[in-house]
């Protein structure tokens, strides 16, 4: 493929970031130019990231259905876990969605290079293909998508630690852990937990703070915290000291309040967040950077006009769905000239934890709520799942859906779910926000029985009665 020498849009980066916005620009009559060291799309979101784990994940919830057998009238054995097949048909699902982008980025329009690019000038950059060759690229927008890669605490024996990139990663050959031990309470740390339990690991996560899922509405973190106590070993205030093998195995040193703890596992997963990756020469570009996301605008625009900075390199939503969003939003303002056509509605997004049980939410808590337009000016409505069909059916009757509503309006603030089929239950609810929807459409909208859905119409109707009354 022939590298033009100069490009209307320069994209570093084909996830989810990059790759929407090349595609769009493309077809808007735009030169793009999307350079990616994976050399195809989907970044580490399917690399490593949300594809792979979601599909181990899922097996451990088909063979989590054999403990469930007795609440059917069923019986019969749990099935075997054959660690390696789990992995192998991950990786099965990856190939397949790669096979699928391939074909995309043939039929998308945009220029596509397997390689990384440097930034050597204010608007030029340096493209290094993975088959040796070099070009260097004018440009007049730049998107920067090069996303992020795993943390790791500064700590003695860090690198010991594995990440979600060796877990997860295409090809990965670890064998499965007998005991894990997680540095991090956060999203990814107790999803790993749940579903690497599920498959017959013990697992022990050591959480910083005071609270599983930091950050989350205390309401889901409890209710995670109730139910995968069970299963897990938890341990919160746990300050991580440091990492020592012995033998096979290592012990993690910890401190809690005020002594100091050990812990032996054969594997240690740093699950401590994540930071973003900025291409060679990143400091041509002038971008102001706080706690080392670059700073950007509700369009994606960074203080350089002709840099925009979707995805996980800002820090504001580092999701795959929000990036591809964000993504979107950064183009159609490249398109129109720079104009500021559309915007990201950063409190729109939804966030799903895949544990077992799922949580999800959007928009803002009922602290966050009354923080911003003072106390008594929300409504918080709760539906039990111990009161719906499905649930029973299932005898998955743990779990709630909680909706926050302006009482001067009526609109919808926010939601928070715990339980079955939360990740599901938010998007309609994630709509409704971003939309600028309320308890009237929600109420009277019919929701389809007997599913889990129906709460978010009874929540929304419990409280529209109350205001019609």
């Amino acid at each position: 493929m022939t590298v033009p020498a100069q490009v209307d849009c320069l994209i570093l980066g084909a996830g989810g970031a990059g790759y929407p916005a090349a595609f769009f620009l493309a077809q808007a009559g735009k030169s793009a130019l999307m350079v990616d060291p994976i050399g195809n799309l989907g970044g580490d979101c399917l690399a490593e990231g949300c594809v792979p784990s979601k599909a181990v994940r899922e097996a451990a919830l088909v063979r989590g259905l054999a403990d469930k057998f007795a609440h059917f009238g069923l019986r019969g054995a749990a099935p075997a876990v054959d660690w390696r097949a789990v992995m192998a048909r991950k990786d099965r699902v990856q190939q397949t969605r790669y096979a699928q982008h391939g074909e995309e980025i043939a039929q998308g329009g945009a220029l596509f290079v397997h390689g990384r690019g440097a930034i050597t000038a204010p608007d030029r950059a340096r493209i290094d293909a993975a088959n040796g060759s070099t070009r260097e690229v004018g440009f007049r927008h730049l998107i920067l998508a090069t996303g992020s890669r795993p943390a790791r605490l500064p700590i003695p024996g860090a690198e010991l630690a594995i990440t979600s990139h060796e877990l997860f990663r295409l090809g990965a050959d670890l064998p499965q852990p007998e005991h894990l031990v997680i540095i991090g309470g956060g999203y990814i740390g107790v999803e790993t937990a749940s579903m690497l339990q599920a498959l017959g690991t013990r697992a022990t996560v050591l959480e910083y703070t005071a609270q599983l899922l930091p950050g989350f509405d205390a309401e889901l973190a409890t209710f995670l915290h109730a139910s995968l106590a069970q299963r897990v070993r938890i341990e919160l205030s746990a300050q991580v000291l440091g990492i020592e093998r012995n033998g096979a195995d290592f012990t993690v040193r910890y401190r809690q309040n005020g002594q100091e703890h050990t812990v032996q596992g054969d594997a240690v997963l740093m699950a401590t967040g994540r930071v973003p990756v900025l291409p060679e020469g990143f400091a041509h570009l002038g971008l102001q950077v706080e706690h080392g996301h670059v700073v950007v605008d509700a369009t994606l625009r960074t203080t350089n006009p002709q840099v925009w900075a979707p995805g996980d390199v800002n820090g504001r939503s580092m999701l795959f769905h929000s990036a591809v969003r964000q993504s979107l939003v950064a183009a159609h303002c490249i398109a129109a000239g720079g104009q500021a056509v559309d915007r990201m509605r950063f409190d729109a997004v939804p966030m799903t934890v895949f544990t077992e049980p799922e949580l999800a939410h959007v928009g803002l808590t009922a602290a966050q709520a009354e923080a911003a337009f003072g106390a008594g000016a929300v409504a918080v409505t709760h539906y039990d799942y111990a009161t719906d069909s499905r649930a029973q059916i299932y005898g998955e009757t743990l779990g709630f859906i909680k909706l926050v509503f302006d009482l001067r309006n009526g609109l919808l603030l926010g939601a928070q779910i715990a339980g079955m089929d939360a990740a599901q239950l938010i998007a309609p609810l994630a709509l409704a926000l971003e939309q600028g929807l309320g308890a009237a459409a929600l109420a009277e909208t019919a929701f389809p029985h007997p599913m889990l859905s129906e709460g978010i119409n009874k929540a929304a109707r419990a409280f529209f009665s109350s205001l019609s009354a």
